[in-house]
């Protein structure tokens, strides 16, 4: 087995985004009253196949605690009825918003959704507020094709750990 690499990826201008349009079948819609049981469900749903194991032995305080809070947003994609696939939002100090989780649930992947859900992650981080910087990261056990997708809507990767995987995997 290879070693883990990290890689941070960040943006720092809304003109940097190189937006894929959002295709007919795909539907964005935030979960604007939180509940944290659709984060829990929506981390399992799509991170499972990535090895997102950091919340899996969370109690529902600790899930509450996290999804619940006035700096965490969630969006959800939807195709033909089904969930698609999500991202959540961080506000974070000195105005930066990081994409904490992102991904497509198993039935979607390969199917062209990936690119257009990140650039409206992507827009939603810049509208948010007096947004100045949006960050990322993603390991080398996430899709093959994450690292290329967020560095095609214009990150740029400012740094590259190895070794323990992060505290959340996005």
């Amino acid at each position: 087995m290879s070693e883990l690499k990290t890689y941070y990826l960040e943006m720092n201008a809304p003109s940097e985004l190189k937006a894929k349009a959002k295709p007919g079948a795909l539907a964005i819609t935030e979960a604007e009253i939180k509940d944290f049981r659709l984060n829990r469900f929506l981390y399992q749903l799509v991170g499972e196949a990535w090895q997102w194991t950091d919340k899996l032995s969370w109690s529902d305080r600790d899930w509450q605690a996290y999804a619940e809070r006035k700096d965490l947003r969630t969006w959800v994609a939807y195709s033909s009825g089904a969930i698609a696939g999500y991202f959540e939002l961080e506000k974070q100090a000195d105005e930066h918003v990081q994409i904490v989780y992102f991904g497509l649930s198993p039935k979607f992947i390969g199917k062209g959704f990936g690119a257009a859900l990140l650039s409206h992650a992507i827009a939603e981080a810049w509208g948010w507020g007096d947004t100045r910087r949006v960050w990322v990261h993603t390991c080398s056990t996430d899709h093959p094709s994450a690292l290329a997708n967020y560095q095609a809507r214009g990150f740029r990767c400012y740094q590259t750990l190895y070794g323990e995987p992060p505290v959340a995997a996005g």
